[in-house]
């Protein structure tokens, strides 16, 4: 297997004289990313896209509670709290996964097995809904179904994040090291496909729902059910594709180990031309005390049901998050922690804003007619324009730092958020009239969805490639971890100021009686319009706050840090 090479400049100045503009980009952008692609980074590239697959359920899941359980916008807030602990985990996760890597496979396995675990409650709600009844609640079994899924993703993707630096090869077919220059080009490479990886499977899933969905404005609620089933059903090929990753892993291996052996090297020799951990690594007690410590406290709280248990919880695992980032990172330089801190703290504040929470949705279904095959309609845009900014966004990801990436999404995303401002307060039927039907509220969502959708991922790669290229051979999982127990706890948080924009902006759907028919509670979104600004307004705020903190006093710590 020939390591690729990069373009030469004679190369590149054949192509500036002999191709066009649109050539010369296609080439630089997706023509060259797809030269460097290498069997060898499809096993973890499969548990990215089983993770990118995992969104199949997410429109029939939404159609599910508003048609089926009585769980108002405030518990859903809550629930999503609870639902995105586990990915705080990911720092002991990724230790553990460094400790055991030997077994990643059996790891992946257990991940993919959560996952269809989770999978088979929903699929037996909606097919023995009674049967299922007679063990718990709809209610108690949807909570448990939404708890196990996020467990067996941050596994799978703890353990994928370090199989993305084993997945780079470090010889070439001959057993000679690879120059440094073309392992950082490989690793931007591999990271970069991972990110294609899980927004391809984001695509793929889109599209089927658009196939799913097809006439569903004309079907009764039983047929609609029927569709449902059929996708929670369909969606039990994620974790087959999860465990068919491990199974190419083990496949290309052996077939490298044999190339190599038949050249004459050592079974040792092999270990460590193939594996980035060559040695286990001494545990960090400090890691593994820590998270015991957070996982009891999590339970405990959780299941004491205080008043401000999730509050209590959050708080808990922030200090202790905290306090496990700086034993990990005390032997970097001060001037190079500093700027890792303030770095996570910008990622933090930015994933940290609440969003307007369940109540934004139920309002575009109930009052703007979007129905299952139009939100399908949008997530397919959503996905194939997220993939393309990728490739356009490249070089600006390269060139630019992190901080001034979030900075320019904070403007972007407050931005975007003004449609559905204006949509609320009847722009959209002003549009309408104007242009005969042709820019209606339909229009208006797919135009924002298209000029949104590339925004989420791109910051995402940078930051990866240089925790692969940073860490140290044996914590790479590790080191792949610290970084997401931080900004995965921000995502609890926006969380958490969802459900108290929700109790300050009541926004309610309605509920009927599935036996009377009776209206049990009245839809009012009276108070979204509201909810809507407060949120702008935060996004806007609260990131370029601590960008402008950040920046002006990062540089003071870390001199200060250095003298003492």
């Amino acid at each position: 297997m020939q390591f690729p090479e990069d373009q030469s400049p004679r190369d590149r100045e054949s192509i500036s004289i002999h191709a066009g503009p649109i050539r010369q980009w296609l080439d630089a952008n997706i023509l060259e990313l797809g030269r460097q692609i290498r069997l060898s980074y499809l096993p973890p590239l499969m548990v990215y896209l089983a993770a990118g697959i995992s969104g199949l359920t997410g429109i029939v899941g939404t159609f599910f509670v508003k048609e089926y359980l009585g769980l108002s916008a405030e518990f859903l807030a809550s629930l999503g709290f609870w639902a995105m602990l586990p990915w705080a985990m990911k720092m002991p996760m990724g230790h553990l996964v460094d400790l055991l890597w030997r077994h990643k496979g059996r790891l992946i396995y257990f991940g993919a097995g959560l996952v269809a675990l989770s999978l088979l409650i929903m699929i037996g709600l909606l097919a023995k809904p009674a049967a299922m009844r007679e063990i718990m609640s709809p209610e108690s079994w949807y909570v448990l179904s939404v708890l196990l899924a996020p467990m067996g993703y941050v596994i799978q993707d703890t353990v994928a994040d370090a199989m993305t630096v084993e997945a780079v090869p470090r010889v070439d077919e001959e057993g000679n090291a690879i120059p440094d220059e073309q392992l950082k080009l490989a690793h931007t490479t591999m990271q970069t496909l991972g990110r294609v990886a899980i927004i391809g499977g984001t695509l793929l899933v889109a599209a089927v729902n658009v196939f799913m969905f097809s006439g569903v404005e004309n079907m009764d609620i039983d047929q609609k059910k029927g569709i449902y089933l059929e996708i929670y059903r369909l969606a039990l090929v994620i974790p087959a594709v999860s465990v068919a990753g491990v199974w190419l892993s083990a496949m290309v291996r052996n077939r490298d180990a044999r190339r190599l052996a038949a050249q004459g090297f050592e079974l040792d020799a092999i270990e460590k031309m193939q594996s980035a951990h060559v040695e286990t690594p001494e545990v960090n007690w400090w890691i593994l005390g820590g998270s015991l410590a957070f996982l009891a406290f999590s339970v405990v709280i959780g299941l004491a049901d205080f008043k401000f248990s999730a509050e209590i919880v959050f708080a808990g695992s922030m200090g202790i998050v905290l306090f496990l980032m700086r034993q990990l990172t005390r032997d970097i330089a001060p001037d190079a922690r500093l700027e890792l801190f303030g770095t996570a703290a910008v990622i933090f504040v930015f994933r940290a804003v609440p969003t307007s929470g369940a109540g934004s949705t139920w309002w575009m279904i109930d009052e703007l007619g979007f129905d299952q095959r139009f939100l399908s309609k949008l997530s397919l845009l959503a996905s194939a324009l997220a993939l393309l900014g990728m490739f356009v966004f490249r070089r600006f990801m390269a060139e630019r730092s992190v901080i001034y990436v979030f900075g320019a999404l904070t403007v972007a995303g407050a931005l975007l958020y003004l449609p559905n401002i204006a949509m609320f307060y009847g722009f959209h039927h002003w549009t309408s009239a104007l242009t005969h039907g042709l820019i209606d509220a339909r229009a208006i969502a797919l135009i924002d969805t298209a000029l949104e959708s590339p925004l989420g991922q791109i910051a995402m790669i940078p930051m990866l490639t240089w925790i692969a290229r940073s860490a140290p051979p044996a914590l790479k999982a590790t080191y792949f971890a610290v970084m997401a127990a931080f900004t995965n706890l921000a995502l609890s948080l926006s969380q958490l100021g969802t459900k108290y924009l929700n109790q300050v902006f009541t926004v309610t759907r309605q509920i009927t009686d599935g036996v009377t028919g009776a209206i049990k509670v009245p839809a009012d979104y009276s108070q979204l319009g509201e909810l809507y600004i407060s949120v702008t307004l935060l996004g806007l705020i609260l990131p370029l706050t601590t960008i402008y903190l950040v920046q002006r006093h990062a540089p003071r710590l870390a001199r200060q840090e250095a003298r003492n």
